[in-house]
């Protein structure tokens, strides 16, 4: 179980980390980036990267951290690592809200963005564009914010959980050193002999000659 408890604990900050630095990406990077392009060359890549990023490479750690996350939580609370549990339950709080904001707002404007129609074709580009960047852009910081936050606090977590470690070690090999019983006298060493009460001496005495 602390095997299995110390492998969720490396495993989660590093997915939630690849969640971080994805969102934290785009609001540093590629948003800022196609800020300054044209309408046409925006629409078109934010299709295209919408549709390339639903890939098991970007699912799976963005969709496994949650139950990641909630192992964690059970096995603290359970069993060792009880002082990195409320860290988890924070990060796990900041991941699920990160979450329902790209589901509740960053997928349905990708989903607007999409049945735009094909950018060659469509209409009115600038007001497309208008509807989807400004806010796409503040809700994926918010995200990235987020998503950051939760991945301090697991890494933290895993700081406090480690830093106990020795602690716990400690304390069961003092709980064992108590129950483990005096060794007995070993065999050419004087041991008190006691009858009816009354100590024996080593050496008897002799009695004297009259």
């Amino acid at each position: 179980m602390k095997h299995l408890q110390t492998g969720v604990l490396i495993a989660t900050p590093l997915s939630a980390g690849l969640m971080a630095g994805l969102f934290a990406a785009f609001a540093y990077a590629v948003m800022p980036g196609l800020a300054r392009t044209s309408d046409h060359t925006l629409i078109e890549a934010m299709r295209s990267i919408n549709k390339a990023i639903l890939n098991p490479v970007f699912m799976l750690p963005f969709m496994g951290t949650i139950p990641l996350l909630a192992l964690a939580v059970v096995l603290a609370w359970r069993g060792h690592g009880r002082p990195a549990l409320p860290w988890l339950i924070a990060a796990l709080v900041l991941y699920l809200v990160a979450f329902m904001v790209t589901s509740g707002v960053n997928v349905p404007l990708n989903d607007q963005l999409a049945r735009a129609g094909d950018p060659d074709h469509a209409g009115q580009l600038a007001a497309i564009r208008t509807d989807f960047e400004s806010k796409w852009v503040h809700w994926n910081i918010v995200r990235a914010l987020l998503h950051t936050a939760a991945f301090a606090f697991l890494a933290w977590a895993l700081l406090v959980y480690g830093a106990h470690q020795p602690h716990e070690n400690a304390s069961k090999q003092t709980d064992a050193s108590a129950r483990t019983p005096a060794p007995a006298f070993r065999s050419g060493h004087p041991e008190p002999a006691f009858r009816s009460g009354y100590p024996q001496t080593a050496q008897r005495v002799r009695p004297t000659a009259r």
